[in-house]
């Protein structure tokens, strides 16, 4: 059996077919990934959280964005679209771009079966390369359960876990508090992926 060799795409490349793409990919150092499907129950915790985010920090100095938003991390050579992300202050883009941004404070991501481990390990050690990012929510679409890491001051990173449904998330990095009942409304825990 013969084996393929994968192509390598150079970001600029990745940017040229991403823009006229019908569906969004991601970029890893040189591999275009496709991405996945949400759910419906992974597309209404996104919403509830980034409508939530959106309304609690209206005229404040944060952009809170969902799922479009392409984000570059340049250390990793990443282009990915993270669920939800907060961005603190003005908006810093990939050189040459003003449809990617570089700066994200808070990035959400709701979890699905097949990206878990991708979410938890990986994506999550290229975003502690990014300098403004300080904190970083996993959320389970299939029960109560949300995983918190935010960054301290000598760079250590803490873990917190939700499990009740009555449990309220407070973010470290801005003023905000959601309830896992707000989070999880209208999700349907019976609807099998």
């Amino acid at each position: 059996m013969q084996l393929q060799e994968q192509r390598q795409y150079s970001p600029a490349e990745y940017l040229e077919l991403e823009v006229i793409s019908d569906y969004r990919n991601e970029y890893i150092d040189g591999q275009i990934i496709p991405m996945t499907g949400g759910t419906p129950n992974h597309n209404q915790i996104a919403l509830n959280l980034s409508a939530s985010l959106n309304f609690a920090l209206k005229r404040q100095p944060y952009r809170v964005f969902v799922a479009e938003q392409r984000l570059w991390i340049p250390k990793k050579r990443i282009h990915t679209y993270p669920d939800v992300m907060v961005v603190a202050g003005s908006l810093e883009f990939a050189e040459g771009r003003t449809d990617t941004i570089t700066n994200p404070l808070i990035i959400a991501e709701v979890l699905s079966k097949s990206t878990r481990s991708y979410d938890v390990d990986e994506k999550f050690a290229a975003y502690r390369s990014i300098p403004s990012f300080q904190e970083y929510v996993l959320i389970d679409q299939y029960t109560h359960h949300v995983e918190q890491y935010y960054k301290t001051d000598n760079k250590k990173w803490i873990f917190s876990e939700y499990e009740d449904e009555n449990s309220i998330l407070t973010l470290s990095s801005i003023q905000f508090e959601i309830s896992l009942l707000d989070i999880y409304d209208k999700v349907d825990f019976e609807i099998k992926e």
